[in-house]
This record gives structure tokens, C-alpha cells and sequence, in this order.
């Protein structure tokens, strides 16, 4: 199934991502260094897309780090910077008892699990309610995706772009679930063409 044109721009960087903390669903918001990020990928968008971004849809995680994400970008095409829509189902993979640990520090109490997990990482749910897989949350935003209809650009998390990896660009479920995820580019889908921008 071929999508519209699609900029999907994981949000900026967080204290939490700087410490490798495992965020899920924890809303933790961006640092300096996130908005920088935030901004460069505004500033990109701009020089591309011009007054063009007018004619795009603006659709986010309702994440704050995700959200803000979204208003500099916006702000930085000239737009206003609340004009957007959200989606609950675009935040990130929830990580259960994880969240808000480091790898490290889960592999001091949990060693059997990550093990399991670095074994079958796309399919592995951490322990703990609402806890899920790669693959639950593929299926969680595929109808996000699905339903587009006209241009747009959607600010998200590293799980939801490989989850987008992984369904619309055929990247296996043991790569998707590997592949570095930047903050400071763009993954743009056009005419069924993934790239970073």
C-alpha cells in the first residue's frame, strides 16, 4: 500500500535519552539539546518545503517530548505552533517494569530477561502491565499510517519509526529492532522511497 508523501521525525533528545534510560510511555521532556534538534529538523522543512508546508497535515504523539517536538518545527515554518493534531496511539512502546531504568541497571535485576530480550528483541514484552512488544506496537500505529490520505508530517518515537521501518520499507524484524534511529534527521517516505533527511 503506497502512503502520501510523509516526513516522520522521531522527537528530540531528553535527559532520559542522554542517561539511555528506557522512557516507553513516561513522559519525560526535551533538553537543550532536544530543541536544537527540533529546530535543525524545522529549518530542514523549511528549506524544502517552503510555503508548500501549508498543504501538509501535522500529526504527533500527544507525548510532551514529542508534542514540543512538534511546535518548534512548526514554529520554524513560520505556523502556529499549537495548530496540530495528536494521536494516542503514536506514543511510544510502553516498557513496563523497565521504565525509567537504564539496560544496565535492568540486566542487575533481570538478567533472564534480557536475555530473552536481546534473543527475539522485535517479539520480546518486558514484564509489567501494559507492557509491549515492537510487534504489538507495529500493529498499534499501522492504522495511523494507513488511514493518511494527504501529505504529512508526523513527530513520533524511535519504536514508532521502526515499526514504520519494518512495515513500509520491508526491514526485516531483526534489523528494525536494531537500526539507530536519529533525533536530529528526518525519515521521508515518498512514492514508497524511504530516506533520511
Amino acid at each position: 500500500m503506497a502512503l502520501p508523501d510523509l516526513y516522520l521525525c522521531r522527537h528530540g533528545q531528553t535527559d532520559w535519552n542522554a542517561e539511555g534510560r528506557l522512557q516507553g510511555q513516561e513522559d519525560v521532556p526535551l533538553n537543550a539539546l532536544g530543541r536544537a534538534q527540533a529546530k535543525r529538523n524545522g529549518r530542514y522543512l523549511r528549506n524544502v518545503l517552503g510555503k508548500g508546508a501549508r498543504k501538509f497535515r501535522f500529526l504527533s504523539s500527544p507525548l510532551s517530548r514529542a508534542a514540543e517536538t512538534m511546535r518548534i518545527i512548526r514554529s520554524e515554518l513560520g505556523l502556529d505552533a499549537d495548530d496540530f493534531a495528536t494521536d494516542g496511539r503514536l506514543v511510544e512502546l510502553h516498557f513496563g517494569d523497565w521504565q525509567g531504568s537504564t539496560i544496565k541497571e535492568v540486566r542487575a535485576r533481570d538478567p533472564e530477561g534480557i536475555a530473552a530480550r536481546k534473543a527475539h528483541k522485535w517479539n520480546f514484552v518486558p514484564p509489567g502491565p501494559d507492557a509491549e512488544s515492537y510487534a504489538m506496537l507495529a500493529e498499534r500505529v499501522r492504522p495511523v499510517f494507513d488511514a493518511l490520505t494527504e501529505p504529512t508530517i508526523v513527530t513520533a518515537h524511535g519504536g514508532v519509526t521502526r515499526s514504520f521501518l519494518n512495515i513500509y520499507n520491508d526491514l526485516a524484524t531483526d534489523e528494525a529492532s536494531h537500526v539507530g534511529i536519529p533525533q536530529d534527521r528526518i525519515l521521508h517516505y515518498r512514492e514508497a522511497v524511504v530516506s533520511w533527511v
